[in-house]
């Protein structure tokens, strides 16, 4: 069965840093377009990067600069390098893969993790 689980988040100060991780089983990650999403309470999904199958990102201007989402297809795994973290950064971070590239609808992704939680204070 195809599953996505991520890892990595945490609690941290402004302007510190995290990696989260997202491990692909069940299918072959190197031929699927995916990204990162994350989510508020009371607020809508938004997309945070997106890396197709060639390895071309995209990134919310809100994280240009700041974030780098990558994969490592060896250990069938995707990434999201996110530095200088603002408290506004704070938030439900999601992994999908298997969806239209370089597209930000969640729900058109076939596989999507349960999530991790950043949490950055001031």
């Amino acid at each position: 069965q195809a599953q996505l689980v991520e890892s990595g988040g945490g609690s941290v100060q402004a302007g510190g840093s995290l990696r989260l991780s997202c491990a692909a089983s069940g299918y072959t990650l190197s031929r699927y377009c995916m990204g990162w999403w994350r989510q508020v309470p009371g607020k809508e999904r938004e997309g945070v990067a997106l890396i197709d199958v060639g390895g071309s990102t995209s990134y919310a201007d809100s994280v240009k600069g700041r974030f780098t989402i990558s994969k490592d297809n060896s250990k069938n795994t995707l990434y999201l390098q996110m530095n200088s973290l603002k408290p506004e950064d704070t938030a439900m971070y999601y992994c999908a893969a298997a969806g239209p590239c370089g597209k930000w609808y969640w729900g058109a992704y076939k596989y999507r993790g349960q999530g991790t939680q950043v949490t950055v204070s001031s």
